[in-house]
């Protein structure tokens, strides 16, 4: 899944947050429904205007910004 053709970064819309093109839908927002629980068919039904390779798009993204993560572990 190539996400960059259905995310995108606008500092004009959600100030920069990444958010499925054509939306002010956050990609953040997505990731969150799916962490509590929702189902990609229960989005679908409530976001009508979105579609399942959004929602992947959004997982594929939110994929590669924690892999380039680093995490350095502080001494106690």
């Amino acid at each position: 899944m190539n996400w960059e053709e259905r995310i995108t970064v606008d500092p004009k819309v959600l100030v920069g947050k990444p958010v499925i093109k054509g939306t002010r839908i956050s990609v953040e927002f997505v990731v969150d429904l799916l962490g509590r629980g929702w189902t990609v068919e229960q989005i679908l039904q409530e976001y009508d205007h979105l579609t399942r390779e959004d929602i992947q798009a959004c997982l594929a993204y939110a994929s590669d910004v924690l892999k380039s993560e680093r995490v350095y572990l502080l001494p106690r």
